[in-house]
């Protein structure tokens, strides 16, 4: 079973890394989506659903990892929200 300091490292990261879009609209649906995720699973007490669940978020940090670098790519004007 995780300790939750590797749960809480998880989460920082998570964060981190969503910060790294490029568009305001990723980055803010990506946090939201990352917050609400670990505000839903923090009841979780069997050790194979939160093995799953963390499973989960790393598949999914590497996502985030992998469409920031392609939204640097791509890049666009700010939006008027972000100036």
């Amino acid at each position: 079973m995780s300790s939750k300091s590797s749960v809480l490292s998880l989460y920082k990261t998570l964060l981190r890394e969503s910060q790294r879009f490029s568009s305001y609209n990723y980055r803010e649906y990506a946090r939201r989506r990352i917050r609400d995720a670990f505000r839903d699973n923090k009841t979780l007490s069997d050790a194979e659903s939160i093995k799953n669940q963390l499973k989960f978020a790393n598949e999914n940090l590497q996502v985030i990892r992998r469409q920031a670098l392609i939204g640097d790519l791509y890049k666009s004007d700010k939006l008027v929200i972000e100036k």
